[in-house]
């Protein structure tokens, strides 16, 4: 794995960003949790990349919050096209 970034997805809208860092605090020192608001998913960053491994290989197709979830290594941002003014 290239980065202690990872991207949890299939959660339940109803988990908080408290219960993420303890379920993936079991693995390493997690630094810092962000769940997307009515989307379903999140992003955990673990403070070394071995703990990211651990945590996705521990974590992945587990039960959390009543859901299965799914974790992988999270892909680096899109860039975004800007365009002009439409008229």
């Amino acid at each position: 794995m290239a980065t202690n970034q990872l991207y949890v997805g299939n959660l339940s809208y109803q988990t908080t960003e408290d219960e993420l860092r303890e379920a993936f605090s079991a693995y390493g020192n997690v630094l810092s949790v962000r769940i997307i608001g009515g989307r379903g998913f999140g992003f955990v960053e673990m403070e070394s990349t071995e703990a990211a491994e651990s945590a996705k290989d521990g974590l992945n197709e587990t039960e959390l919050g009543g859901r299965t979830i799914r974790v992988d290594e999270a892909r680096p941002p899109r860039k975004r096209e800007i365009r002009g003014p439409r008229y």
